[in-house]
């Protein structure tokens, strides 16, 4: 590293469990985040200035007025067609997108990569947030959780709402799960979802495990 990365970075090498290390494997990583909106803007916001080397966002929504009351970040939007060789070449794919369709698509393209997929979700006053890492056998993916094929009603801040604040609390834990992930340091989500109810800022935890009879990963 060079001096000046290694006085920019300082206070992540102060760290005993990342160091110059961890932060060199930040520097040569790849981050993909699907979806540059409320929760996407936070995430990309943390890992460009904890030094991620390589950050590849994709979104298909059109920026608009009422998109700025929670995006402190607007970039210029990729196209998403090529979402399996995206996937193929990332250390980790965040998932910031707010549709079962595309959440969906990107589940399928980390269980069939071995990629970790950290996935978060703010509509009105609810989060939540996971680590759907399927490179071990015991996870599940988001799909063991949400089959395909099970009727959901699709929720969206254009239509619902969301209470600004919210994605930058669950922005901000996707990209500290995606960090821990890339830098290997501490336990993931892996294996466990965390929601927040934002009115009363309470927390429950629930335990999730691969399901056997899974369309998309109960087979590896």
């Amino acid at each position: 590293m060079t001096d000046e990365q290694l006085l920019r970075y300082s206070r992540h090498i102060l760290l005993d469990e990342l160091g110059v290390e961890g932060q060199q494997r930040l520097t040569a990583s790849h981050a993909l985040v699907i979806g540059a909106g409320g929760l996407g803007s936070p995430v990309a916001l943390y890992l460009g200035t904890a030094g991620v080397g390589t950050i590849t966002l994709i979104d298909h929504d059109t920026v608009d007025l009422t998109n700025l009351q929670r995006q402190i970040a607007i970039q210029e939007r990729a196209d998403a067609a090529r979402l399996d060789v995206l996937v193929e070449q990332a250390d980790v794919v965040i998932d910031c997108s707010d549709n079962f369709a595309t959440r969906h698509a990107v589940n399928a393209a980390c269980v069939a990569h071995a990629k970790p997929l950290v996935s978060g979700a703010a509509i009105g006053f609810d989060g939540q947030v996971s680590v759907y890492d399927t490179r071990d056998a015991a996870n599940p993916c988001y799909a063991c959780l949400f089959p395909p094929d099970a009727a959901f009603e699709e929720t969206r801040c254009a239509t619902m709402g969301v209470f600004a604040p919210l994605v930058g609390i669950i922005g901000t834990i996707q990209a500290a799960e995606a960090l821990k992930l890339l830098a290997g340091v501490g336990s993931s989500l892996a294996g466990r979802l965390q929601m927040v109810d934002a009115r009363s800022m309470e927390w429950t935890e629930i335990r999730l495990a691969r399901q056997a009879g899974c369309a998309v990963c109960g087979a590896r």
